[in-house]
This record gives structure tokens, C-alpha cells and sequence, in this order.
């Protein structure tokens, strides 16, 4: 399970994403908005309350009416408008004038004669009659200046005064509300209780398709009958088949469920609908399931189509098993209403369920049923052969060296998951680059697995001598209990070089089965507890360094008893819940006697395979000391290592024996150059 490039997650998720400015033809012309015209109309409505377009008026003042225009006796008459504006008009003989020539560089045409050429505002109409009059009394001969008064209405400055406040309201309640329910996508107070669905259809259609999913092949012949049955549904019709309602996704997180459900949007052609269980869980009472309404209404009228549901279990939790022990009838009322909807619609009306989970022991029973849930796929990690197809999907696009095998790598990362060797390929390629090559090398890989497994080295961290030999004998205890014992994973890699938070780690080569035995625990147990073991023969005391090491032999030896049933007390009894109906109760399956009788077990189990690997590395003790001063030495050591001081291991291991003879016969270049950097700083530190 893998995807091709990253182009194609860019194109899906921003199908309609606008080009750049730069990558524009240049005869593409920005789109339409309605919002100009709003934009224009409201400029030129501001720009006729602050232009004075009809009269070219001077404002002035009653000093220089008085000194400049009545001393002179150059004006014809005064209008006073609205008791507060006073309209000076000059006599017609008078205005070309050196004295006006402030409205004369406006030329003398620009007035028209019904038109005032000097204003200027007044407090008071009494006084300035008073004025005027004393003024004419004083300045003029008679008083023959005519004062006329005038009673003028804006009407549309009254309209705008009423209006403007109104119009301000309503833009900040359609701005808060807007805000408030949600602004990406034109989200509105108003259609809140809306599908959030995503729906790619021919405009928008997904490039991702079943080649690009790598492994995964019994999941993907499920997905591609019903991909053609949507396709060529009477090839089913005919026979009496019925397309299946709902075909639900389950396995660990990075196994490729939400990639597949991608593919089957790419190769459908028919609408798909995309969404998150989150996306129907809202504050608001009842908005989830008047989501889950829309979104089937939407989904009717587009059949035959697809709604992909991601992370159901956010809303598909077991009613009545919340864990916050205050059940939240939001999330269960929309888990009803889901569960209406997909057992009300008719069967041949082409609506199908897709959904995934990592978490399907908590889903509701309901759920799950026949008739709503009709398959369940199980989305596992990949094996061997899967992990192969994997790595040459996201190897597609890397330069890589050719002596980059990709069955070594795939040997490499039992356990990986899609997704962790798609970022293993990137991390390889960062380090790579961070060291200036050309391609990248096996060596490059290498490091990215180290790295993603045991975390970034910290060659920096202070650690005295002593504790750096505790370190070297304790992980020297694992490497050869791990060599030693017939059932253990073999080592691969040990380092003495801090990562992350541990102060040493190793690395092994599990054998990929599908059951364990009881012998085959107990040597993973004893391998586990090396590290201690050779604590206490070395130096005849313990550390804390074993903390990792106990918790998880506790946890397979608690195993052991409770749930596989493999003590000689407690035989053929397991107290372990598939359900998960248990998790969040108070109270265990079995009584007090019984969790005594489990521990005394637990501890008896740990105990024997403790004693096994002490006896074991006390026969051996010449090759742990051995083994560690060489890990003391270089600070990293490798199979080959732990063969040349205890001999080939007794125990085949098929790819174990692969990868030594593959190493002898190509010897890594850059380990030895990385090794020889290891001595040096090692010397250093001894000095």
C-alpha cells in the first residue's frame, strides 16, 4: 500500500486550486464577482456626499465677506439656507475682478448665474441680520443687499442616515455568524446542519487507482467487485446479486485503508462522497444527524455513487460504552440516525458505505451487523512480498544507487507498515542529500531504519566510563542470549551509541509466523532479560537500564497466563476480551484468588527464563566478554561479529544465513569508514 508521488495528493486534495499568477495564460481574465459592483456603487454614493458636483462655491468667512466683497459693494444678494449656510452672489460686473480671483483661475463660465459663488455657515440667523445690518450701515451708502431665506431637503442624505446604521447591523451578524458556524467553504449559520462531504465527481476525479497500491491483494479483489459492480451492474442483477450496503476497512494505522478507499474513488467513476466521523460531531444539538440526512439525500440523488466514511468509531462507539462515563447523546444520536439510513434506503438504489477503522472492537453492535456492514476487510501489515511492491512504489521517484536491493530492504523492516516505509524511503533520501551524494546508498537506508526504530544518535551525551561499560555488558547480554537460544530472533545490529532515550540499542531479525509457541516465548523472554543477566554475572550487582526489558517480559508472561493459557496452573483458560466491552469496567473476570494465582505464575515464568539466560551466559562467559570489550572498542557490532567469537549459530536461519553471505560477499564501504570514526572517537573518551 503505497501512493506514487506526492503530485497526485496535491491534485486530489485541491482540485479546483487556482494557478498562480505566473502560470496564468495571459489571456485569462480574473473571474466575475458580484461583490465589485456592491464595491463601485458604494464608492460613487460616498463620493457624492464629499464632491460638490453642481456648485463650484469658495468657502469663506464673515471678516472677508465683509472686508473684500461689502466695502466694495460687489454683491448682488445673499441666500441663507437651512438657517446656517450663507449664499454670497457677486454682482456680475464685479467677478472678473482682481479681488476674486481664487474663483476666477475657475474661470468665469463655470458659474451660472442661479448659482452663489461664495458660502460661508453661521450660528445664528438674528445675529448675522444684526451684523449685516450694522455692516451695511457702516460700509455701504444704502442698504440695498437682498437677504433671502431657503428651506432645502437631501433627500437622499435623509434615506442614507436611516439606512446606513441598518445596513452596518446586518454586515456584522452575517460577519459573526458567518465566523461562528464555520467561514471556509461559504459556511453559513443557516446551512450548518449540511454535509461537510467532500464529492469528487468527473470534475474533480481522483488520479490515484489501484496500481498504486502496492500489496494488499486479497483486500483489493474485495474492493474491485464492488468497484465493478457499480460499474457493470447487471453482470450481478441478472444473477440475483445484490451490491453490498456497507464494506467496512479494518487494521493498524498506516496499512493503507484510507489509500484504498482513494484508489476505489480513481477507479469507480462514479461520485464519491469523502468525509470524517468528526465532521458529523458539532456543539449544536441535532446537527450531526441532520449531517448524516443531507449527506445521504446528496448521495440518492447521485446514485450509483460511494460515501466514504474515515474514522468511523468517532461516531460509531458502542452506545452505552462511553468512557467518560457521561454518555454523550449527541455522538449517539447521530450513530442513529447513520443506522436508519443505511438500513432505510432501497438495496438497488446504488448507495454504498465505505468506511475504515483502526479501532473495530469498540464499533456498536448494530453497526456491524449483516445488512449494514456487510464485509469487513481486514487491512493487515504487510509481509514480506507486500513490503517489496511497497518499496518499489515509493522507490519509483528516488534516485537510488544500483546496489540498493530492494528483498534486502525488505528483509530489513519486518513489522514496517505502508506508511513507515514510505518514510523510511524520505528519511533515506534526507540523508543522503544532508551528505552531499548523488544517489543514495545502501548505507543511507540503513541509517533511515536505525533511525526510525531507535531514534536520532546523540554521540554528545556525557556518560562516564562506568556507566558505558554497564551499557556495553548489558547489551552485549542481549546479543548473545539472542545467539545462543534456538527460539530467539537473532541479532542483526548492537550499538552502545545513545538513541533517542535509550543509552544502547539492538536490533533483530524476527522470524515472521503467525503463532508462537510456548518454548518460542520463553526464549524471546530469556533474549529479553540477557541484559540484566549479564549485569549481575559481570559486576555482581543490577541497574535501572532494564526497565524496558522487564516491562515487556512482564507483559508476554502476563500474556502467557491470562490470555493463551499456557501455565501449568491455569491451563486452557483465557481471560481475554475481544469484545472490549471490558476495557473502561471496574471489575475483573476472575476473583482475588485467581489474580494471586496469576501473579505467582507471572513471577515463576519470569524467574525461569531469568535463570535460563544467566546459565546460559555463565557457559559462555569467555564470548560475553569478549564480545563486549569489542563493543567497547567500536561502539557498533554486527552479526558477523557475534558468528566470529561463538561460532556459526546452531539454529538455521534463513535470512539471517542470506544477509551474512550477501555482506561477505559485498562488504559496505561506508559501515567499515563508519566504524573507523566510532574507534577513533571511542579513543578519544578513553584518553
Amino acid at each position: 500500500m503505497a501512493e506514487n508521488i506526492e503530485d497526485k495528493n496535491k491534485e486530489q486534495n485541491n482540485p479546483k486550486q487556482e494557478k498562480p499568477k505566473s502560470e496564468r495564460p495571459k489571456g485569462d481574465k480574473p473571474k466575475f464577482n458580484v461583490y465589485w459592483v456592491y464595491a463601485i456603487i458604494a464608492i460613487v454614493f460616498i463620493g457624492m456626499q464629499f464632491m460638490n458636483f453642481g456648485s463650484g462655491a469658495v468657502q469663506t468667512t464673515w471678516n472677508d465677506f465683509k472686508v473684500r466683497m461689502l466695502t466694495n459693494d460687489d454683491v448682488k444678494k445673499v441666500v441663507v439656507v437651512n438657517r446656517e449656510r450663507v449664499e454670497i452672489f457677486i454682482k456680475d460686473d464685479k467677478i472678473s475682478n482682481e479681488r476674486y480671483k481664487d474663483i476666477n483661475s475657475k474661470g468665469v463660465g463655470s458659474f451660472s448665474k442661479n448659482e452663489p459663488q461664495y458660502y460661508f455657515t453661521i450660528g445664528s440667523v438674528e445675529v448675522f441680520e444684526q451684523q449685516l445690518k450694522d455692516a451695511q450701515s457702516t460700509l455701504l451708502e444704502k442698504n440695498d443687499i437682498s437677504v433671502f431665506y431657503e428651506t432645502r431637503t437631501d433627500y437622499f442624505r435623509d434615506i442614507l442616515s436611516y439606512l446606513l446604521p441598518i445596513i452596518i447591523l446586518i454586515a456584522i451578524w452575517i460577519f459573526i455568524f458567518k465566523r461562528f458556524s464555520g467561514a471556509g467553504g461559504g459556511s453559513q449559520i443557516f446551512n450548518i446542519g449540511k454535509s461537510r462531504a467532500q464529492l469528487f465527481d468527473k470534475e474533480s476525479h481522483v488520479k490515484i487507482n489501484f496500481k498504486d497500491v502496492a500489496g494488499l491483494e486479497e483486500a483489493k479483489v474485495e474492493i474491485k467487485e464492488i468497484v465493478d459492480f457499480l460499474k457493470n451492474p447487471q453482470k450481478y442483477t441478472e444473477l440475483g446479486g445484490k451490491i453490498p450496503k456497507g464494506v467496512l476497512l479494518v487494521g493498524p494505522p498506516g496499512t493503507g485503508k484510507t489509500l484504498l478507499a482513494k484508489a476505489v474513488a480513481g477507479e469507480a467513476n462514479v461520485p464519491f462522497f469523502s468525509l470524517s466521523g468528526s465532521d458529523f460531531v458539532e456543539m449544536f444539538v441535532g446537527v450531526g444527524a441532520s449531517r448524516v440526512r443531507d449527506l445521504f439525500k446528496q448521495a440518492k440523488s447521485k446514485a450509483p455513487c460511494i460515501i466514504f466514511i474515515d474514522e468511523i468509531d468517532a461516531i460509531g462507539r458502542a452506545r452505552g460504552k462511553n468512557a467518560n462515563y457521561g454518555a454523550n447523546d449527541e455522538r449517539e444520536n447521530t450513530l442513529n440516525q447513520l443506522l436508519t439510513e443505511m438500513d432505510g434506503f432501497a438495496t438497488n438504489s446504488g448507495v454504498m458505505i465505505l468506511a475504515a477503522t483502526n479501532r473495530a472492537d469498540i464499533l456498536d453492535r448494530a453497526l456491524m451487523r449483516a445488512g449494514r456492514f456487510d464485509r469487513q476487510i481486514n487491512v493487515e501489515l504487510p509481509d514480506l512480498n507486500e513490503r517489496r511492491e511497497i518499496f518499489e512504489v515509493h522507490m519509483r521517484p528516488l534516485k537510488v544507487s544500483p546496489e540498493v536491493k530492494v528483498d534486502f530492504l525488505s528483509k530489513q523492516t519486518p513489522g514496517f507498515s505502508g506508511a513507515d516505509i514510505a518514510n523510511l524511503c524520505n528519511e533515506a533520501a534526507l540523508i543522503a542529500a544532508r551528505t552531499e551524494k548523488k544517489l543514495i546508498e545502501k548505507q543511507d537506508f540503513l541509517d533511515a531504519i536505525d533511525r526510525i526504530i531507535g531514534g536520532l544518535e546523540k554521540k554528545n551525551k556525557i556518560i562516564s566510563i562506568d556507566e558505558k561499560r554497564t551499557v556495553a555488558f548489558h547489551e552485549a547480554g542481549h546479543a548473545a542470549t539472542s545467539w545462543l537460544l534456538e527460539y530467539a530472533n537473532p541479532l542483526v545490529k548492537v550499538t552502545i551509541i545513545p538513541r533517542g532515550k535509550a543509552l544502547g540499542a539492538a536490533w533483530y531479525l524476527p522470524e515472521e509466523r503467525q503463532i508462537t509457541t510456548t518454548e518460542q516465548i520463553l526464549d524471546e523472554m530469556s533474549a529479553t532479560l540477557g541484559g540484566r543477566a549479564s549485569e549481575e554475572l559481570i559486576f555482581g550487582k543490577i541497574s535501572t537500564g532494564a526497565l524496558n526489558d522487564l516491562e515487556r517480559a512482564t507483559k508476554q508472561a502476563y500474556a502467557m497466563v491470562a490470555f493463551y493459557g499456557m501455565s501449568k496452573s491455569l491451563k486452557n483458560i483465557s481471560y481475554y476480551d475481544s469484545t472490549g466491552q471490558n476495557e473502561f469496567g471496574f471489575t475483573k473476570p476472575y476473583s482475588e484468588k485467581t489474580a494471586e494465582e496469576i501473579d505467582k505464575e507471572v513471577s515463576s515464568i519470569i524467574e525461569l527464563a531469568y535463570q535460563k539466560s544467566k546459565e546460559l551466559l555463565t557457559k559462555n562467559k569467555d564470548g560475553l566478554i569478549k564480545l563486549a570489550e569489542l563493543l567497547l572498542e567500536r561502539e557498533v557490532i554486527f552479526a558477523e561479529d557475534l558468528e566470529n567469537i561463538f561460532g556459526k549459530r546452531a539454529f538455521k536461519n534463513a535470512d539471517l544465513e542470506n544477509m551474512l553471505s550477501s555482506n561477505r560477499e559485498n562488504p559496505n564501504k561506508s559501515t567499515d569508514k563508519k566504524l573507523e570514526e566510532n574507534i577513533v572517537s571511542n579513543e578519544s573518551i578513553k584518553e
